[in-house]
Parts: structure tokens; sequence; C-alpha cells
């Protein structure tokens, strides 16, 4: 009675919860990133994406304008309104922005609500009211720079393309685009031309030691890319490639081969025997069964390899930042946001969000129109 048809198994059930708590663990980080890259930089420190629609409230200060100041009754007075400050006039907009409290120490900028006749330091009294209308007292005359205002305003959503326009013309972003590509097409390339000449051999042909090498290329998929870094770059210089593309082409070949042989020769172990031998049969050489029938066949593990290895030499940093120069006409996408874009420091989230989904897009481009091989490469050999 379990399997009675059109019944659904517990575990397919289970299957398909899984996989949807899958998709949702990697789908609502990149709408996160999403939403943040349209998003103002202060919006995004002072609340999450996911409150992106509503209102923020942010905290600023400004400069009490010392041309109003007039004596009234022996009492010195400056009124204004702190929107009309220049610096707090580049972040708010006036008129949908609203106070909604203020203070005269950086430490506590919403000390006092809003309309309330605050005392001060040295005797001075402040009022701000919630359109950004300030009254400022003093019993002796402000000389010098005008007063801070600290206050907390709560802001509209403020949704813009600043962030992209940043990213898209940054100084030789161009080149760095161009660098990229000519870095990751020959570091896709280079790898599949090798390791599938070897996956063949490990698959098909029979000779000693065949199975410590299948090992050893096990054994090398679990070693960091990050031991080799130093050695390998210290070979390339003594050899004379150093920090070039060529030494990075070679670099990203060595770190992604295990892989590459890994995927192939499982797949290639799979193929049908009898067409293998009877090729054979007919007198066809090992590199003839290889070019006319192995290869085509293969394609799926090839696109899905292909895949891997353009999605990490696309987003690379580490290998970049070690094999390639430094001068700003060798930099690749990654390099070019990480250094001159964020910074030391890397906080600008919006720039970071928006460099993220610029950087993708020809991966996704690659990823769409060969991730029907995806599956199939990955699974072969996986079962009989």
């Amino acid at each position: 009675m379990d399997n009675i048809a059109g019944q659904k198994s517990g575990l397919m059930v289970a299957t398909y919860v899984s996989v949807i708590v899958i998709v949702l663990l990697w789908l609502i980080p990149t709408v996160g990133l999403f939403v943040s890259s349209f998003r103002d930089r202060d919006q995004i420190s002072a609340s999450g994406w996911w409150q992106a629609p509503f209102s923020v409230v942010l905290a600023d200060a400004g400069r009490a304008n010392l041309d109003s100041q007039k004596e009234v009754d022996g009492v010195w007075v400056l009124k204004g309104n702190i929107f009309s400050d220049d610096d707090v006039s580049s972040r708010f907009k006036s008129g949908e922005s609203s106070v909604t409290a203020f203070g005269s120490k950086g430490r506590a900028p919403g000390e006092f609500p809003v309309g309330t006749t605050a005392n001060v330091q040295s005797g001075r009294t402040l009022i701000v009211e919630k359109n950004g209308d300030y009254t400022l007292t003093s019993p002796k005359e402000i000389t010098g720079r005008g007063p801070r205002v600290y206050f907390q305003a709560e802001t509209p959503p403020d949704f813009t393309l600043n962030n992209y326009r940043t990213v898209m013309t940054a100084d030789n972003m161009d080149r760095a685009f161009i660098n990229t590509l000519t870095v990751t097409i020959p570091a896709t390339i280079i790898p599949i031309l090798i390791a599938a000449f070897a996956a063949y051999a490990l698959a098909w042909m029979e000779f000693p030691g065949r199975g410590l090498m299948i090992a050893a290329v096990v054994g090398l998929l679990v070693v960091p890319l990050q031991l080799a870094l130093v050695p390998l770059l210290n070979l390339h210089n003594k050899i004379g490639i150093g920090q070039s593309f060529m030494g990075i082409w070679l670099a990203h070949t060595a770190f992604g081969m295990p892989l590459a042989i890994y995927l192939l020769r499982n797949y290639m172990v799979g193929l049908p025997r009898d067409i293998i031998e009877s090729a054979k049969v007919d007198g066809a050489t090992d590199f003839q069964v290889f070019m006319k029938i192995v290869l085509p066949l293969s394609f799926p593990a090839l696109a899905s390899f292909a895949i891997f290895q353009f999605l990490w030499t696309w987003n690379d940093l580490l290998v970049a930042k070690v094999f390639l120069p430094s001068a700003d006409e060798s930099k690749v996408m990654t390099v070019k946001i990480a250094d001159d874009l964020l910074g030391s420091r890397g906080g600008d989230w919006g720039i970071l969000a928006t460099a993220a989904f610029v950087s993708i897009a020809v991966p996704l481009t690659v990823f769409f129109t060969m991730q029907r091989y995806l599956v199939r490469g990955l699974l072969a050999g996986s079962v009989k």
C-alpha cells in the first residue's frame, strides 16, 4: 500500500523540502545584495536590506548659520533650518526628512525630543522643530564657526543608481574587464585540454602505477591552494614568467587540474566499453578513439568543469593578487574593485554589493547557457 501509483513517498516530500530550503538559503543573500546595490551608503549602515521599503532614522550634525545672529533683549539669537546646511543637504532632502530628536553632543544626537527647549553648554538654549527649524540662544555673541547641532531624522527610502555609476565609470574599469577575460578564458581552456588526455589515460589505458596516480589526484583535491602560492611564485620567478599573464594561466591550470581530471575520468569510465573496444578492433589508435569517440561523448563533463573553472577564475582575488603585477593596467575586476573602489577597509557596502552584481553578469550568462550539462557531468560515474 505504500507504493500505490500516484502517491508520493515521504522521502520524496523530504527531498522537495530540502531543495526548497537550500534554494532559499542561496537566494536570500543574493536578493539582499541586489537590494543593497541600489541603496544609499548611510541607509545601508542604519538598517537591513529587508527594511529598504521603509523610512530610516539617521543621525547627523550640521552647523548653525552665524549670518542670522541677532541681539534681542540682550540675548543673541540664531535661527535657521538644519537641512539648509551644505553638508546636511547632500544627505537629507528638505521637505521629505523630518527631525525626530536632537542633541548637543555627538555621542547623544537624540538626547532631546523635538520642540523642547534644551539647555546646552555655556548657558545656551536650543530648540529644534520637526521640519528642521532651530532656534539657538546665547548670553554672549557667538564668534568663529557656528556651533554644531546634532539630530536624528527620519528619512524616506532612497534608491539610486549612483553605486552603479561609480563602479562602471571607475578609471580603467573597462581595461580591468578585458584583463579578467584575458585571464579567465585561457585559464579555463588550458586545464581542460590537458586534463582530458590525462583522464582518458587513467580511464582506458593500462600502465604501471595507474591506481597510485588516481589516488594522488583524489588526494590533491583536498590540498589548500594557499600552501602552494609562495613556492609556485618562486618557481615562476626562477623560470622567468614571474608576475605575468602566463604565470597566472599556469597557476590556475595547476590548481584546477585535480578537479578536472577527477570529473572527466569518472565520466569517461562510464562510457560504453563496447564502443571503445569495437573501435580498437577496427584498428583505431588510442588517439583516434579519444578524439573521435570519447571526447565528443564527454561534452557534458567538459562543460561541467568549464563552468566551475570559469566561475572560480572570474571571481578570484587571491591568485590574481599574487601572480599579476600591481600596476593598474594589469588589474582584473576583483582587484580593481578591492583596491580602488573599496579601499583598505572595504566598508562601503553599497559599492561592494553593486560590484558583486556587475562582476557576476558574465558568469551568470555562462552558467545559464551551460547549466543543463552541469548535473549530468557531476553525477557521471556516481552510479552504475
